[in-house]
């Protein structure tokens, strides 16, 4: 099958073709060129390298020339004697400084004498002269005489103060002028000579020798001139970074190179005599090719040529340059073909980066240009994919001349729109959660997906349609009768689409008007036509309708879009409706157990009820914190959804806590107060008083003695029992005192005579089986702690330390401990041990309770923030000894509340509630000790929230006047 392209991408080839044709045609012009040029460029700047290198050379030995003429004139060459020459130092120092290229003056002797200044410029120089510091010039000095000859060495600093002498025969014994090639060579010629470059032995670096006789007398005149300086011109004259330059002679040897500091031996250990290094021992390879032989075909005439070095190509050239009086030198120069072509490189790539500039600028010109011929069919492809991609931000805006094109545009146009308009509203439905909001937000959507100016929306309840939202297209509410309709009498237009089932549009009658309760219209926008729409579910069963006032009559597609996106919205209706019908009613179960618990017991009614109220105080005060440890704190809605629930769920282990323990009121209470149980037994005692008093007159005793004897024994058993019923009431503290007269007091027996295993349950009888029956009638005490009164704790009521809720709560030995004297002896108020393990056990049931829930993901804290309400910021509470970091803020406001709470209800059987000022003192106490989170304290007090809700909860009686500037911010050590 032939494969056919756009009529822009054909352009746009065609385009492109060319262009990199000519791009390309123009750029190998460019590069020939280019490097043409380059090549004939290396070959002038050696040229000029050449001349420059001349130029330096010359204007190095200039002064040097200068200063051997001027010293030759002195009068220092016709001294005879050592303190006469040193008289003209000043005069040689003046001469040496005046160029930087001299390194030594001096002068030779017919007698064999010698003199010279030398200048010390580096710290090789001075330790191999082993110089004192400070050391600027030295002088070596020879005299000869008849007795024999002496050498000296005389150190002086930059002024010329001696700075030591020392005696060198050895010097006058190895040296002798008028042996060195210089002083023969000038004392034959008739003007200056110059040596060829050598190493001095001194430095080990390059240089020569200018030298020439004096004008009086025998003596010559010498200046040696260091080299060095042409490595710096040569390294400066590098071409690029890869050249080499090298001044040699015509046997190879470098006189200076742009790197020749590694050919250089190292001061004092070099070889003597010292020769130039070859131009071999740079370990330049491409140096290394040239020879001897190199520098003797034309010393004229300057040598350019190329070789090739291990794949890398070199531009070569050797030039020849003659100073007057010396052999002839040569200029060798080598240079990286890959660095000199690097402009033509650079130029290549420039031209082709601006060939893809402007390709890259000419292709949305040519793009362009084709989206003219078929701009419109193009914008449709564009608009197909963006509705594939479910992209609906901007309208289809395409004006063709072509019919077929305009009328696809104009079908696509509708298309969108009503994709668009059905995604948003499935949007929005899908992303309210709150169902109150979602019935005007789905009416508002319906209202603009139908371009209608206003509408009504009724939910069907009880086989009634009641109105649940009626507003304007700009949202402004609409006047209409809120009484519930019947389906059946709800006008012509909507009872018969509610009865097919199927949306229907027309003009609104004066009965639709009155059905719907749009007595004024007026009040419509308009002419009345409209669409009544039936919202069906997927069981086809009316779970509401809705009715949209239009301006102009509803075409068919329309009423079909409106009577598609109606199923939408009803199923939508009936989701949201079931998700908040769970809602209340898990709410609903909530508040039943938490009213449970309360009704439980008479005495924390209302505890489960207030908490909750207390708790959302708080938290909206830290919300509204600008500064401090909470000024970030925030609740988004699920955040107080989980607030509101656990604060309802906060005790709601509470089920399983036995109500004669929450609500036990004596010491010796239970099931019932068995008080009542030791009183009869007092009365028995008494009885048998009476009886042994009546024995006793009987039996011949004066009634009068032994009367008085009775009464003292009643009174004291009043007594007794006064005191056990007091110890009862739990209202003091006990005592030891107290605690052995109830031990003496139990030691009274009473006699049984009666079998007490008859008549008991199994449970009861199995405790009594623990010890003997006992043979009747037996004395028995009146106080005792009974083996039938210990009820053991059964696996199922053991926690063991490793438990997978983190508990660190252990429990007592015993579930409860019946026993008489132990209860009787409880320190403060009235539950042993066992009975307030069993009471703060409601949040261990609490935690597991909460934890079995399947609670969904944004409500999964509610276990952590119920549990928490009892643990304290120094991790001594319960059930897990959590710090204050490890719990969260909702958890430390929980457990400010139910504190609160606590302390101010006035429905506890065990104390009154206290006063405003009185709990607020308390809990600053706990805050001192660290029980309670002192900055959230520091918020309840300064944000007012225990003055609210003491108005709301509290006995006038109880509220007073709080000072709490005494409290806020109080340190809490």
């Amino acid at each position: 099958m032939k494969r056919r392209f756009p009529l822009q991408v054909h352009i746009s080839t065609l385009f492109l073709i060319l262009t990199l044709l000519v791009g390309g045609v123009i750029g190998g012009i460019g590069y020939k060129i280019s490097q043409d040029i380059l090549e004939s460029t290396a070959a002038e700047l050696s040229t000029r390298i050449h001349r420059e290198m001349l130029g330096n050379f010359t204007g190095l030995l200039a002064p040097a020339e200068v200063a051997t003429r001027l010293l030759g004139l002195n009068e220092i060459t016709q001294q005879r004697t050592f303190e006469g020459r040193l008289s003209q130092l000043d005069f040689m120092r003046e001469l040496l400084n005046s160029s930087s290229a001299l390194t030594s003056l001096y002068v030779g002797y017919e007698s064999g004498d010698f003199f010279l200044l030398r200048r010390v410029t580096e710290a090789a120089e001075l330790k191999y002269f082993a110089a004192p510091a400070g050391t600027a010039y030295i002088v070596q000095s020879i005299e000869r005489a008849e007795g024999g000859s002496s050498g000296r060495f005389i150190y002086f600093d930059a002024a010329l103060v001696t700075l030591r002498s020392d005696t060198r025969p050895e010097y006058a014994a190895k040296f002798d002028p008028r042996n060195r090639d210089w002083y023969t060579a000038a004392m034959r010629a008739s003007g200056q000579i110059k040596t060829p470059p050598y190493l001095f032995f001194t430095s080990g670096k390059p240089g020569t020798t200018i030298a020439s006789r004096a004008s009086k007398g025998g003596a010559v005149v010498g200046a040696d001139i260091g080299l060095e300086t042409l490595n710096q011109l040569l390294a400066a004259q590098k071409v690029t970074p890869g050249t080499h330059l090298v001044l040699s002679n015509a046997a190879g040897q470098v006189i200076a190179a742009d790197d020749f500091s590694k050919a250089l031996p190292t001061v004092g250990q070099a070889p003597e005599p010292l020769h130039l290094p070859n131009i071999r021992d740079l370990g330049v390879p491409v140096l290394a090719q040239f020879t001897s032989a190199s520098f003797k075909l034309d010393e004229q005439a300057a040598q350019n040529g190329g070789l090739t070095l291990d794949g890398e190509r070199w531009h070569t050239s050797i030039r020849p340059f003659k100073l007057e009086g010396t052999n002839p030198l040569f200029l060798v120069a080598a240079i990286p073909d890959q660095e000199l072509m690097a402009p033509a490189h650079k130029l290549m790539h420039q031209l082709v980066f601006a060939m893809l500039l402007v390709i890259l600028l000419a292709i949305p010109a040519t793009l362009a240009l084709a989206r003219r011929i078929s701009k419109e069919l193009q914008q449709l492809v564009g608009e197909a994919e963006s509705i594939r991609r479910f992209e609906f931000s901007h309208p289809i805006a395409v004006d063709s001349m072509v019919l077929e094109v305009n009328e696809l545009a104009v079908t696509m146009g509708v298309m969108k729109r009503t994709i668009r308009r059905f995604l948003d509203i499935s949007m929005a439905v899908a992303s309210e959660n709150n169902f109150s909001r979602l019935l005007p937000s789905l009416l508002r959507e319906t209202i603009s997906a139908a371009e209608a100016e206003a509408g009504i929306l009724y939910l069907a309840e009880n086989d009634r349609l009641v109105q649940a939202a009626a507003m304007k297209a700009d949202g402004a509410p609409m006047l209409a009768e809120s009484a519930a309709l019947d389906p059946a009498l709800a006008g012509p237009l909507l009872s018969s689409a509610i009865a097919s089932g199927c949306a229907r549009a027309g003009l609104l009658g004066e009965a639709d008007l009155t059905a719907l309760g749009v007595a004024d219209a007026s009040c419509l926008p308009g002419k009345n036509h409209a669409i009544a729409v039936p919202l069906l579910n997927r069981q086809h069963n009316l779970v509401g309708a809705m009715v949209l006032f239009r301006l102009s009559e509803t075409d068919q597609a329309r009423l079909r879009f409106i009577e598609a996106l109606s199923g939408s919205s009803a199923v939508s209706i009936e989701s949201k409706e079931l998700i908040h019908a769970q809602k209340v009613l898990f709410e609903s179960f909530i508040q039943m157990i938490a009213g449970a618990i309360d009704a439980k017991s008479p005495y924390t009614g209302g505890h489960c009820a207030r908490v909750p109220e207390l708790t959302k105080m708080l938290a909206k005060a830290a919300c509204a914190e600008s500064s401090g440890p909470y000024q970030d704190f925030q609740l988004d809605e699920e955040g107080w959804e989980s607030v509101h629930v656990a604060a309802w769920l906060h005790d709601c282990g509470k089920v399983t806590t036995p109500e004669y323990v929450v609500d036990k009121a004596t010491k010796l209470e239970s099931l019932y107060d068995r008080i009542h149980e030791v009183r009869m037994r007092f009365e028995v005692l008494k009885r048998d008083a009476e009886i042994a008093c009546l024995q006793a007159i009987a039996g011949g005793e004066p009634e009068a003695a032994a009367r008085d004897r009775l009464s003292e024994q009643l009174a004291a058993l009043d007594a007794d029992f006064a005191f056990v019923a007091t110890c009862n009431e739990g209202g003091e503290f006990m005592a030891p005192e107290k605690i052995e007269r109830l031990k003496a007091i139990a030691g009274r027996t009473w006699r049984r005579t009666l079998d007490d295993r008859l008549g008991i349950s199994h449970e009861e009888k199995a405790r009594k089986e623990r010890t003997p029956a006992s043979a009747l009638p037996v004395d028995e005490p009146l106080l005792a702690d009974k083996p039938e009164h210990r009820f053991e704790r059964g696996v199922r009521d053991q926690m063991p330390d490793d438990n997978r809720w983190g508990f660190r709560m252990p429990p007592p030995e015993l579930l409860y401990n019946r026993g008489e004297l132990h209860n009787l002896g409880v320190a403060r108020g009235t539950l042993s041990d066992e009975e307030r393990y069993k009471i703060n056990e409601h949040i261990i049931q609490t935690i597991m309770m909460l934890t079995q829930l399947p609670f969904p993901k944004h409500l999964r804290q509610v276990p952590e923030i119920a549990g928490g309400h009892h643990e304290k910021m120094d991790g001594t509470g319960y059930p897990k000894r959590l710090r204050r970091e490890e719990m969260s803020p909702v958890a430390r406001m929980m457990a400010i509340s139910d504190i609160f709470e606590a302390l101010t209800a006035v429905d506890r059987p065990y104390k009154k509630g206290k006063k405003l000022s009185e709990a607020i003192r308390i809990m600053a106490m706990m805050k001192k000790e660290q029980h309670i989170d002192g900055e959230l304290f520091d918020i309840f007090l300064r944000a007012g929230v225990y003055r609210e809700y003491a108005e709301r909860f509290m006995r006038a009686e109880q509220i007073d006047e709080v000072d709490i500037e005494a409290f806020v911010g109080a340190a809490s050590n």
